[in-house]
């Protein structure tokens, strides 16, 4: 496994949660990161994206929320979601691609080289 996402859990509307992506160095080494989600019975959307150099970009529904980082040196990538919402409610996963330019597409276009396993985020109500 190249990459691997963590932290996901149940937690109460407004509250955190920080995602965790750890990824071996052919998974990091001068690649772009985003984190995708999933909710039940729709298709995988783009949340937050990161390049090797840290510029990052985010879907409408993340910005002011969530914040994407990266630690080049640890090989780890974050995600951290803060006033979630119960529509933030999916499983979510990292992804990794040497082109930031397909990584950070808001729509979501393009197949991205390498795909962690998701963890879930539950937000009730």
């Amino acid at each position: 496994v190249q990459l691997q996402a963590s932290g996901g859990g149940l937690v109460q509307a407004g509250g955190s949660l920080r995602l965790s992506c750890a990824a071996s160095a052919l998974a990091f080494d001068g690649y772009a990161m985003g984190w995708f989600r999933q909710a039940p019975g729709h298709r995988r959307e783009f949340v937050a994206a990161i390049g090797w150099s840290g510029g990052t970009y985010y879907a409408n529904s993340a910005k002011d929320r969530f914040t994407i980082s990266r630690d080049n040196a640890e090989l780890k990538g974050y995600l951290q979601m803060n006033s979630l919402k119960p529509e933030d409610t999916a499983v979510y996963y990292c992804a990794a691609d040497p082109a930031l330019w397909k990584v950070s597409d808001p729509n979501n276009t393009y197949i991205l080289r390498i795909w962690g396993h998701g963890t879930q985020v539950t937000v009730s109500s």
